[in-house]
């Protein structure tokens, strides 16, 4: 008989052999963590399941992550491979800092959600199927040949089948709705089957419920009656059968106010901030691109901030209409992905030349061209330090969750309004739509930086617009200011004037001030995550890899391996002591969700022999890929008594169906099976 999963720790948290082995024989016991993964046809609703789920988990006081996993199609056709729609929850009573390797539980809708996704599940994972969508037409079009929930092909999971969706229509049938509009509720009654499992409570789901079909009182109704259907099933399908009703304690807290929060409204909130810190209104330039898009939603509720939202008619017009705002005394801001980046990189180098502050954040996805809309990367490094025509300059911040998003974006707006320069914060598709617990901070433990305006000549009586301050940067001088009006635009400016000036050394001395200026950025000295300063191995990342990198770390240490883990927020400039640190590491490791990016800005940089692991498969990192990439190191190092370690770790290969097996692929051997023993 397959083990309760839900027994087990969870893989965010250190194993420890003999409690695990006491948890799997003591079903009573509560579990420090679970993963569970929703997954439907991209119909379903499986995405504001997940995220009610999230709601009602983050009330229940449990630390979490999130990963929603959704199609690039808006509308695919229904139960095929590529529809299906998924949203991973990893909560627990400890510290959660990703959505967890392989769920616990998976709620698969119909067959083409179930093969997606059955190759993640661990062993001895629960199945929730419904029976009701099992139908020949839907097998084949999962490329099933046979009913896997009647093969014996799931003998390695406990499985729960039944037919939810006829218990969804009975549930509603008072309520008088089509069949159509019965099986809509769906996904509530898979909550509320949720909600039991995990012992949560109903109250908040009916109160929103309530709110969002306000309206429609009868549509309110019929999904609380689906809801409370599941909740019912659970009690039922508890006395016999691999259905168990499990409770995970809260997590110790901080005392504080906290709230659930993507990144994307990571980022509205902290751009926010920082314009109210600079004592600026804000303007948003922006045109819709996954996953960028939710800024803007977000930003055009919060008007009553001084906040300016414009919708351009395309990514061009967006930034140049910033641009403008800044020139008019707003901090202009824009948003985009790679693709609306690469669009507005022109208009970037305007920004550069004629030095005003301007914020462009960027949600990266996976590329080139259209590439995958939907998914995860980290492609646009590259992008952001060196993307535009001419020798051209700006700051580059990277945000490592959607919490620390927040201080990111006040960051980015203190160094556009400090320096007079455009810079970039990038995040990516896994930040922008994941959720995870913030502490909403103090405001008063911000410290304002006003922006400042010219208000008179500045050399006696001449205006030197381009005079530079102490930090290289120019005066901001606001259009109408009597007596200040300068040139403006894309041509060389001559030093101090800022009149048009093509000459050898006035162009040389322009192209030194503006890149000394970047060069000059106070940024703060890098820190060690975890680990010592000084050692055999450093894990170094950037973005959203903290996560499983920091995870993977802490375990490779309780194992006893001399190995830290640095991640970089300022990507240029680099933080000044970032040399010597990783100086002092025998070998520097560097995990991305691209072909080795910022590997090799850290060997170009600082001459190290900075070696990549990489991954592009539209998915973040697991733990144990890490893990196992850390041991292979110390495998080599012990192997070569101290010399030369094998660097075959460059890349994790998708495998050739395209979807992630759970499996680590050749390079690696797999340690998930000791963790399930």
């Amino acid at each position: 008989m397959a083990t309760d999963p839900l027994t087990l720790e969870d893989a965010d948290t250190p194993r420890d052999a003999a409690r695990s082995s006491d948890r799997a024989s003591n079903p009573a016991s509560n579990p420090e963590a679970v993963v569970v993964r929703f997954a439907g046809d991209s119909g379903d609703g499986m995405q504001l399941t997940g995220g009610q789920f999230t709601l009602s988990t983050a009330l229940a006081g449990n630390d979490l992550a999130t990963f929603p996993d959704f199609p690039a199609e808006i509308r695919a056709p229904q139960g095929t491979l590529f529809g299906v729609s998924a949203f991973q929850i990893n909560f627990g009573s400890t510290a959660i800092e990703t959505a967890g390797d392989a769920p616990d539980v998976l709620v698969a809708m119909n067959p083409a959600a179930l093969k997606t996704n059955l190759a993640a599940l661990k062993p001895g994972g629960l199945i929730i199927a419904d029976t009701g969508e099992f139908t020949k037409r839907n097998l084949e079009k999962a490329k099933y040949t046979v009913n896997p929930l009647e093969d014996g092909g799931l003998d390695k999971w406990q499985v729960l089948a039944f037919d939810i969706s006829a218990q969804t229509v009975e549930a509603v049938k008072p309520f008088g709705l089509g069949n159509k509009d019965a099986l809509r509720c769906k996904n509530m009654w898979t909550l509320g089957l949720a909600l039991w499992m995990f012992d949560r409570p109903r109250g908040p789901i009916h109160d929103w419920l309530n709110a969002k079909f306000k309206t429609r009182p009868e549509l309110a109704a019929a999904n609380i009656a689906a809801l409370d259907a599941g909740h019912a099933y659970g009690e039922t399908a508890e006395l016999a059968g691999p259905l168990r009703q499990v409770h995970v304690d809260a997590v110790a807290s901080a005392p504080g106010l906290y709230r659930t929060i993507t990144g994307a409204e990571a980022v509205s909130l902290g751009l926010v901030a920082g314009a109210q810190l600079a004592h600026l209104p804000m303007f948003f330039g922006g045109y819709p691109i996954t996953p960028a898009s939710s800024i803007l939603h977000h930003l055009a509720r919060l008007k009553e901030f001084g906040v300016t939202t414009f919708q351009a008619e395309d990514e061009i017009a967006a930034i140049c209409a910033s641009i403008g705002a800044s020139y008019a005394g707003s901090l202009g801001v824009t948003s985009s992905s790679g693709p609306g980046i690469a669009l507005k990189t022109e208009a970037m180098g305007l920004a550069i030349m004629t030095e005003l502050p301007l914020v462009i954040v960027n949600s990266q996805r996976g590329g080139p061209s259209t590439g995958l809309p939907t998914k995860t990367e980290q492609s646009d490094l590259y992008q952001a330090v060196y993307g535009r025509n001419g020798d051209a300059p700006l700051p580059v911040i990277a945000a490592r969750s959607p919490g620390d998003a927040f201080d990111c974006a006040i960051e980015a707006c203190r160094i556009a309004v400090e320096y007079m320069t455009p810079v970039m914060l990038l995040t990516d598709g896994y930040i922008a739509n994941a959720a995870e617990p913030w502490q909403v901070p103090d405001p008063a433990s911000y410290t304002a930086f006003p922006a400042t305006f010219l208000e008179q000549k500045n050399d006696g009586d001449n205006l030197l617009p381009y005079k530079r301050d102490g930090k290289g940067a120019r005066p901001w001088i606001r259009p109408g200011t009597p007596g200040l009006m300068h040139r403006i635009g894309g041509i060389e400016k001559a030093v101090d004037t800022g009149h048009i000036d093509y000459s050898p050394s006035n162009h040389q001395a322009m192209t030194d001030a503006r890149k000394a200026k970047i060069d000059g950025i106070a940024v703060p000295d890098q820190d060690v995550c975890l680990g010592e300063t000084r050692g055999t191995l450093a894990v170094v990342g950037w973005g959203s890899t903290f996560g499983p990198i920091h995870q993977a770390v802490r375990r490779a240490r309780a194992r006893g391996m001399d190995v830290s883990h640095v991640h970089v927020r300022h990507i240029w400039p680099l933080p000044a002591n970032l040399g010597d640190l990783l100086r002092g590491f025998d070998n520097v490791l560097v995990p991305e969700m691209n072909t080795g990016q910022f590997k090799t800005v850290l060997r170009d940089q600082y001459l190290v022999d900075a070696r990549p692991l990489t991954k592009t498969s539209g998915q973040p990192f697991q733990i144990a890929e890490l893990e196992a990439a850390i041991a292979k190191y110390f495998d080599g190092i012990a192997g070569n008594e101290g010399g030369e370690v094998d660097a075959n770790l460059q890349q994790l290969p998708t495998p050739e169906s395209g979807h992630d097996d759970g499996s680590l692929r050749p390079q690696f051997k797999s340690p998930q099976s000791e963790y399930d023993a």
